[in-house]
């Protein structure tokens, strides 16, 4: 999730619109706790992880499986980066906004536009479980 967060804010530090329009703000830990595709694959990314630790092959084998992993999930996060950017771009446009950069680094102000990108990215916000 730390990579995806640092990915997405140097991504999102792109989105512009109009030339007056305030800041928008995107929170990746709201995204990520709630997006079923990016859930789905950081639980594959665990079971391959456990799937390579416990396999019987040998060290050498071992290594080369988890950097085939490492690149097949370099990939996938290219690919969520990416939608969540161009989610954020189409808000950001819409909104006539100069800057869009993610909420985890960003101390106070900037409009939230979060909900937007859920809707854009389909994701809907889990059921507070009950007590």
């Amino acid at each position: 999730m730390i990579l995806l967060a640092a990915a997405a804010a140097a991504a999102l530090a792109g989105c512009s619109g109009g030339s007056r329009s305030p800041i928008g703000l995107v929170d990746v830990q709201r995204l990520t706790s709630n997006w079923p595709k990016y859930i789905n694959y950081q639980n594959q990314l665990v079971a391959d992880e456990q799937a390579i630790s416990s396999s019987k092959a040998s060290v050498s084998q071992k290594r080369q499986q988890a950097m085939q992993l490492e690149k097949r999930y370099a990939g996938i996060q290219n690919e969520l980066v990416k939608e969540v950017r161009d989610a954020a771009t189409q808000v950001a446009r819409e909104k006539n906004m100069k800057l869009v950069v993610t909420r985890e680094f960003v101390g106070y102000g900037g409009t939230d536009i979060t909900p937007q990108v859920e809707k854009i990215l389909g994701i809907t916000e889990k059921a507070t479980p009950s007590p």
